[in-house]
């Protein structure tokens, strides 16, 4: 990747983990929330500290903002697991892995429906 005297990109190749689409476009890709904000603030972060909520948006520390295509930012928008899961189901496990690490991070709460569909993610994970 080639970066520009601001840092911002200007060319580089990125994989979209998500459905596997390589993007050499350096305004194309999308960065995406692992635990999108709305679904955060459904889930707890409302009654959290303003920097609380700031380090959760930003986070680079855990697996919290990806890399992805322009459409699947697009189709997943602010839903959970158990509305939308990646196109590329080789990477379930992964993606179920860091939503789980994400909310366990930042005390957030997980739905029936949420867990249900984790939990059959998680059963993708080789042994």
């Amino acid at each position: 990747m080639k970066r520009d005297a601001e840092c911002k990109a200007v060319s580089g190749t990125w994989v979209s983990v998500c459905d596997g689409t390589t993007v050499t476009d350096a305004g194309k890709p999308g960065i995406d929330h692992m635990v999108p904000l709305a679904n955060a603030w459904r889930s707890g972060a409302g009654v959290s500290t303003a920097e609380r909520r700031k380090e959760f948006a930003n986070d680079l520390t855990r697996p919290q903002l990806l890399v992805v295509s322009a459409a699947t930012n697009r189709s997943k928008g602010d839903q959970g697991p158990d509305e939308w899961q990646p196109p590329e189901k080789a990477y379930w496990c992964t993606y179920a892995t860091a939503w789980t690490n994400v909310k366990a991070t930042y005390q957030l709460t997980v739905t029936e429906a949420e867990k249900a569909k984790l939990t059959g993610m998680l059963e993708t994970c080789p042994s």
